[in-house]
């Protein structure tokens, strides 16, 4: 079992002069005047008032919260009720000697994560309280409250009821946000909400995952080689702290990690080539020859679905922390249509029509996670040989081959674009043929193309400088 400090918790927000609380320096760079988004000039308001100490439910705080700048948001902060995240993993393996110098190994490898941290708002919208005050008769007419009006304020038309309490007619409802805020009706304050969409960096986050791998090993002869096969899944949450999770149900969105990897396959393989077979007389120019090479195919990792939009009614939009919305798509109906092949033919990697806009007042109905992207199948060589110069030097001549079957690798957790809200293709500066920012496309390779290098080294107790001759092929 293992456990750690969360350092990210002791480095979010704590306020540094001439901001916040613990301000103690005083700079007349930041005096009056001090201009506002809506292009007022006021007074600064740094640094703010520290409250007292001993202040109470029944001593309050005499510092009215009433400033102009409300409502706050943006700000993330770790409850006090965070705690220490830990692991806990377990590991069982079985290895047999098999003819042929070989070795079998099968293993059971799995690990479970408690306490991570997660992201989630602090203060979110009520998606009932929006949609219960969109009511016939309610609101005024022409009012309603819809997507982004969590901070808006509602002038009740007629009495309305919502949680057990009525209010009366002529009330202004401040927003619909219930977390921070501690009523609806802010009756000692100036109208508007105290808090807008502002995050907790809670210690709330579980993981695991399981695995079987699967190696062989072998030396016989002129041939050394290792396969190695991991079937694994991996589960949590929120893979980091920029997938924000649902406030209201932290297992809404439990699925598929962001490196989720089903299968890979490793090949590594080094072969003494009997290439002075072929010649007695160029026997000693032939003999010596190896080719050895690293080549993996693996299962794509899974596509991060999500849209830019309130329809969840919840305004838990990004803040700097949390690089997308909570909200995700709704399934459409229509098959996904995995492209098996993005790279030869440039297609959707699957279809975008299966995917619609949440329906408002949800957060959406289909997982975060939940099928892969395109694989990986790479291979890179070498082909070298050692040529004895005199007693402690050594010429080696080295033919290397990077991505020799010039696969281009649309691989990785950002390889397909899963984000509804990006509809156009967007032409990255210099790279004529990606289309990245489009929905359901490839947008980001792992691979350069096939790359060919000549190298001489001098191999002595000073190893001298390469002389590489390179080629690469588009």
């Amino acid at each position: 079992m293992n456990s750690v400090i969360e350092g990210n918790t002791l480095g979010i927000d704590e306020p540094q002069p001439p901001y916040g609380l613990s301000g103690t320096v005083f700079n007349g760079l930041y005096a009056a005047p001090y201009n506002l988004a809506d292009g007022t000039i006021t007074a600064s308001p740094y640094p703010l008032t520290f409250p007292p100490l001993n202040a109470t439910a029944s001593h309050a705080n005499p510092i009215p919260f009433n400033n102009i700048y409300n409502p706050q948001s943006g700000m993330t902060a770790p409850p006090p009720w965070n705690t220490y995240p830990y692991t806990e993993d377990y590991f069982l393996s079985f290895e047999r000697q098999l003819p042929w110098q070989t070795v079998l190994s099968i293993s059971y490898a799995g690990s479970e994560g408690h306490h991570s941290l997660l992201v989630y708002s602090a203060n979110p919208g009520n998606p009932a309280l929006c949609m219960a005050l969109n009511q016939p008769g309610i609101l005024p007419t022409g009012a309603s409250c819809g997507p982004g009006g969590e901070n808006t304020n509602y002038n009740l038309a007629q009495p309305f009821t919502f949680g057990g309490v009525t209010h009366p007619a002529g009330t202004v409802l401040q927003g619909t946000r219930l977390g921070l805020n501690p009523n609806l009706i802010n009756s000692n304050v100036t109208a508007g909400n105290y808090f807008g969409n502002d995050d907790y960096d809670a210690s709330i986050g579980n993981s695991n995952y399981n695995a079987l791998q699967v190696t062989v090993r072998s030396s016989v002869k002129s041939l050394t080689y290792s396969l190695a096969y991991t079937y694994s899944k991996s589960i949590d949450q929120a893979s980091s702290i920029s997938d924000v999770v649902n406030p209201y149900n932290f297992n809404f969105t439990r699925g598929l990690s962001a490196w989720n990897l089903k299968h890979n396959f490793v090949a590594t393989y080094d072969y003494r080539l009997p290439l002075q077979r072929l010649s007695n007389r160029f026997r000693r120019a032939l003999e010596g020859w190896e080719i050895s090479g690293v080549t993996r195919v693996a299962s794509g990792f899974p596509v991060t679905l999500s849209t830019n939009g309130d329809n969840s009614l919840q305004g838990s939009s990004p803040n700097g922390v949390n690089n997308r919305y909570l909200d995700l798509p709704d399934f459409n109906g229509p098959p996904l249509k995995i492209n098996s092949n993005p790279r030869a033919n440039g297609l959707q990697y699957f279809n975008a029509n299966a995917f619609r806009d949440n329906a408002e007042g949800t957060p959406g109905d289909v997982a975060r996670r939940y099928f892969s992207g395109p694989g990986m199948f790479n291979t890179d060589a070498v082909l070298h040989r050692n040529f004895q110069i005199r007693e402690g030097q050594v010429l080696q001549l080295r033919l290397e081959v990077f991505n020799l079957f010039n696969h281009v690798q649309f691989f990785g957790p950002a390889a397909v674009n899963g984000d509804r809200g990006q509809q156009k293709p967007v032409w990255e500066s210099g790279e004529r043929n990606c289309r990245r920012g489009w929905f359901s496309l490839p947008s980001s390779t792992r691979s350069r193309p096939r790359t060919l290098e000549f190298l001489s080294d001098r191999l002595n107790e000073r190893i001298d400088p390469k002389v590489a001759l390179a080629y690469k092929s588009c």
